[in-house]
């Protein structure tokens, strides 16, 4: 008997429109596109299933990416340049950044040196390896300053996988939070898959991003699949980033 819930669907088949929240397109800026050139073929390779809207955020993380409205700005117009020599003007850009919660975070926000989402959003992070210890002042402080704090990938911080009960605690926080479509595959691990599964089935994810730094990982979206029950539990956050970004 045919079970309804069986067939799979290609996330890509479902993204035209999109907005892109979280990524690293930006060239030669952080870990993710080096050179302009890298950054085109992205841009070219989400534009083969309909994403031609972006908002880069590169790290802004002490010691290892001090980036500054400066310095993004700067990368921004090189690759807006670009566009245009490529004839890929009808491609949006904007600019804001992925701050990581380390000791430098706080002065950032004090000296209004942080680069926000659509005006009143902060995408934040920490480390993979422990929470960050200034992780819940940082939050306040940013809740704060008129600010929304988005938490990227709770997905893959893996001493939380343990811990679940801290998901909803945080959410209580008033922190959103953007999963990475790659944690639907096992791209980072089963047990990530594993946590954005269950994130999803809770209704605890708010959007949904790329967070795409290379080539190879545009090439594991574009094989994404799943079957209709994900599915609609997806295109709502498809829909709800579209909205809040647009």
């Amino acid at each position: 008997m045919f079970n309804f819930f069986s067939k799979k669907h290609f996330l890509i088949d479902h993204l035209e429109g999109f907005i892109d929240i979280h990524n690293h397109i930006l060239p030669g800026i952080d870990d993710g596109a080096k050179t302009v050139d890298d950054s085109i073929e992205l841009i070219k390779g989400f534009s083969e299933f309909g994403v031609t809207d972006f908002i880069c955020t590169p790290h802004i993380m002490e010691n290892y990416y001090p980036n500054t409205p400066i310095t993004i700005n700067s990368s921004l117009s090189l690759l807006k340049n670009a566009l245009k020599m490529n004839n890929l003007g009808h491609v949006r850009i904007d600019i804001a950044a992925e701050h990581m919660i380390d000791s430098g975070f706080e002065k950032i926000l004090e000296d209004n040196q942080f680069m926000p989402l659509a005006k009143n959003y902060l995408l934040i992070e920490m480390s993979y390896l422990q929470a960050s210890i200034n992780f819940d002042s940082a939050t306040q402080k940013i809740k704060s300053s008129g600010l929304f704090p988005i938490f990227a990938h709770p997905e893959r911080y893996a001493y939380l996988h343990k811990n679940l009960k801290t998901y909803p605690e945080y959410k209580d926080e008033g922190l959103l939070f953007q999963m990475n479509i790659l944690s639907l595959s096992e791209y980072y691990g089963k047990e990530v898959k594993q946590t954005a599964l269950w994130l999803l089935k809770n209704n605890l994810i708010d959007f949904i991003a790329s967070d795409i730094h290379k080539i190879s990982q545009l090439n594991s979206l574009k094989k994404i699949s799943f079957n209709e029950k994900t599915l609609t539990l997806i295109k709502p956050l498809i829909e709800k980033t579209i909205y809040n970004f647009k």
